[in-house]
């Protein structure tokens, strides 16, 4: 699947988890994914197991702890984490995950991706949902197309 029609099935689900939402929000990546979805309508969920608030919304200690379940996962934590949300993911049924990852190596974890591919998971492994439309906004775009140029964009 082109990474465009993954990037537009993701965001079509509408209750989205967000992991690794920080406290201290200033320019935290999974933050400024967390804020956008919910300003674009999304439910969204934040997850982080060592905060009871973030943004001024309840966060949750886990995937499973979020009643009614979500239909995609944002994964925002470092890459040896990945490995264990994807699992979780396995577990709760969840059919979709996005590794976020920009310039640097953001929370793309190969064995997290193989894991959740070998399970049926459609498994975005870099880039950000905020790159693509109804997320985006200008800045993103540019970025996506800055990272095209130098191939780094998930196949």
């Amino acid at each position: 699947m082109r990474l465009k029609d993954a990037a537009d099935d993701f965001l079509r689900c509408r209750r989205i988890a967000v992991t690794g939402v920080s406290r201290h929000p200033d320019r935290h990546g999974s933050n400024v994914v967390y804020r956008r979805l919910r300003a674009r309508g999304y439910e969204v969920f934040a997850v982080n197991p060592n905060a009871d608030s973030v943004e001024g919304d309840v966060c949750f200690p886990s995937i499973a702890s979020i009643d009614g379940g979500v239909d995609a996962v944002v994964i925002g934590t470092a890459p040896g984490r990945a490995e264990a949300t994807v699992r979780e993911c396995v577990e709760l049924g969840i059919g979709k995950v996005w590794m976020h990852r920009s310039m640097g190596q953001g929370s793309v974890s190969g064995p997290a991706a193989v894991i959740g591919r070998s399970h049926g998971i459609s498994v975005i492994a870099g880039g950000c949902p905020l790159m693509f439309e109804p997320a985006a906004d200008a800045g993103h775009k540019l970025i996506r197309g800055c990272l095209a140029l130098a191939h780094r964009l998930p196949a």
